[in-house]
């Protein structure tokens, strides 16, 4: 018989319960002239179901009266990055008046460069799991 007492859900440590640091660009920096870290979270499977559903567009299939549902990619990386960037609080009103942007979205892409944004991008999805791939999982296991 196993024992599941280590799954159980008060034995887990909460998804969301740290952040970790990450230097979107070194060209904000803090008092003592180093990079500020900015802050990113891990989301709920929940939670990233919800972006999903956002993300998707239909659209019709030429030559038919059918449809097909599709997830807008770049609408749900943003989406994503969003709704995992702790620090800097990208909703905040006097931030996103001063870079001229509407939305957390739009302040991003104003804020950092194409490559800046890229990586920020792939650290939150690897700060979410999505960073290994299920050979090197199950490598993982087997060492």
């Amino acid at each position: 018989m196993s024992d599941f007492k280590e799954f159980m859900a008060d034995s887990a440590l909460p998804i969301e319960s740290e952040t970790v640091g990450y230097t979107a660009s070194p060209r904000f920096r803090g008092a003592d002239g180093k990079p500020i870290e900015w802050r990113i979270k891990a989301i709920t499977t929940e939670q990233d179901e919800a972006l999903r559903q956002g993300a998707k567009k239909r659209t019709l299939i030429p030559g038919t009266r059918e449809t097909k549902t599709e997830i807008n990619y770049d609408t749900y990386i943003s989406s994503m990055v969003c709704a995992c960037v702790v620090h800097p609080n990208l909703n905040d009103a006097e931030l996103q008046t001063s870079y001229g942007a509407v939305g957390a979205a739009d302040l991003l892409r104003k804020m950092l460069t194409p490559g800046e944004y890229a990586d920020l991008a792939m650290a939150v999805q690897q700060n979410n799991g999505f960073d290994a791939g299920m050979a090197d999982k199950i490598k993982k296991v087997k060492n």
